[in-house]
């Protein structure tokens, strides 16, 4: 079995190459490649993955390569993991929207827009190419914003499922809490990528969930950095990109006055290359651990695993809507429990969405589609109808001023601009 990784020299890497070497018995994999254009990051990457491979005992072949086509080549599977523009271009898309009162984060908001216009035309390139070499292999989206990459692979024909870290690390953290094993806690998980709601939590098919916030609130609030009344309002569990949206003002006011997240992860990665540089180094580092992405590595096993061996196991992915919500078009791509076999990831029943949640999730669907029209299409208007119908822009002014410095901050990105 052959996988390569597509950005195999991110700094995310030894955690992804960590969770194959500890679930080999899950995913057998006989041969890993790392494909990233960046020869000198892939050098000390490529080699702390061997050292991981050789101290667990993982009999895998791991190789390292700037040329996509060789890499791709007989792959069962290719993982996405890409950031096109790098940790440079993720400072400007969280900043220049600060200047107007808008949220600047890298998925969320008119940062989000910036990075799916860069990212969409390459990954459908990549795609691509993956599908001359061999047609017949999954493509594992983990490159965000996941939602929008992964309906506009899917719109355009490929095997493929979008991946987010969110459910899985609800799943585990909830389970430290309920003192259970992580596999007896099934989420009742709902929304787009980066915009869910936890509505149960089910040990032993016993909703738990109000047991939870009840007892761990506070301490759940604290993690999602949101009013623990909020939880008991409520009676679920939103992610944490919700609150870019139920406290915008003030999420813009703490993101004015400190420093960026693209700053801290920027200098976080120079730290975690100069380790892995060390040949003493044969672990995942601690640091590692605040980088983000956390069991990215188990989450990413499960699904290809039952991709490539066909398993029908239940798990959170992203893929097309068909009917799932119907208040949304079959070809949005919804964020929810499915089943995952050979064929793809086919969604599990959801009850109906509360108008709540709905009406949320129907805006941002309507922005996500404009979003991907600006990126496969071009063109200024497209790019400030997308800004315009985002909830978290939304007012003329705005839109036509996050456009110019979207367009003047990305022009080498862009071959249309």
């Amino acid at each position: 079995m052959k996988l390569a990784v597509v950005g195999g020299g991110s700094t995310y890497t030894p955690e992804l190459v960590d969770g194959f070497a500890r679930l080999r018995d899950v995913l057998p994999l006989t041969e890993l490649v790392l494909i990233d254009p960046a020869a000198d990051r892939l050098e000390l990457v490529g080699g702390l993955a061997r050292r991981i491979f050789a101290k667990q005992g993982h009999p895998g072949r791991i190789s390292w390569t700037s040329d996509l086509d060789a890499g791709v080549d007989g792959a069962d599977a290719v993982l996405l993991q890409l950031r096109v523009g790098g940790q440079a271009a993720r400072q400007q898309d969280e900043t220049w929207p600060l200047e107007c009162g808008c949220v600047g984060q890298e998925t969320t908001g008119a940062g989000g827009l910036a990075k799916a216009l860069r990212t969409v035309p390459v990954v459908l390139d990549i795609a691509e190419r993956v599908r001359r070499r061999n047609p017949d292999a999954w493509i594992v989206d983990f490159t965000n914003p996941v939602g929008i990459v992964t309906r506009a692979l899917l719109t355009a024909g490929h095997r493929a499922v979008g991946l987010c870290n969110v459910a899985i690390g609800f799943q585990r953290k909830f389970a430290a809490l309920l003192g259970v094993a992580p596999q007896d806690v099934l989420l009742e998980h709902v929304g787009l990528n980066h915009l869910t709601w936890e509505r149960s939590v089910r040990v032993g098919g016993e909703d738990v969930l109000p047991q939870l916030i009840a007892q761990h609130g506070d301490a759940i609030a604290a993690d999602l950095r949101m009013p623990r009344a909020l939880l008991d309002r409520l009676g679920v569990v939103p992610s944490y990109y919700l609150r870019y949206f139920y406290q915008h003002d003030a999420v813009v006011q703490e993101l004015r006055t400190g420093p960026s997240r693209a700053a801290e992860v920027a200098g976080m990665e120079r730290r975690l290359l100069a380790m892995y540089g060390d040949p003493a180094l044969d672990e995942k580092p601690e640091l590692l651990a605040k980088r983000g992405g956390a069991f990215y590595s188990e989450a990413a096993v499960a699904l290809t695993s039952s991709l490539l061996r066909d398993t029908g196991d239940v798990q959170v992915v992203n893929t097309l809507n068909a009917g799932t919500l119907p208040f949304l078009p079959d070809d949005a791509v919804i964020e929810v429990p499915a089943s995952v076999d050979a064929r793809g990831a086919h969604p599990l029943p959801v009850r109906p969405v509360e108008p709540l949640y709905a009406g949320l999730i129907g805006h941002v669907t309507a922005y996500e589609r404009l979003a991907l029209e600006a990126a496969t299409k071009g063109g200024r208007d497209r790019v400030f109808e997308a800004l315009l119908a985002h909830p978290l822009v939304g007012q003329i002014e705005y839109a036509d001023r996050l456009t110019d410095d979207l367009l003047a901050h990305n022009r080498e990105h862009l071959a249309w601009a």
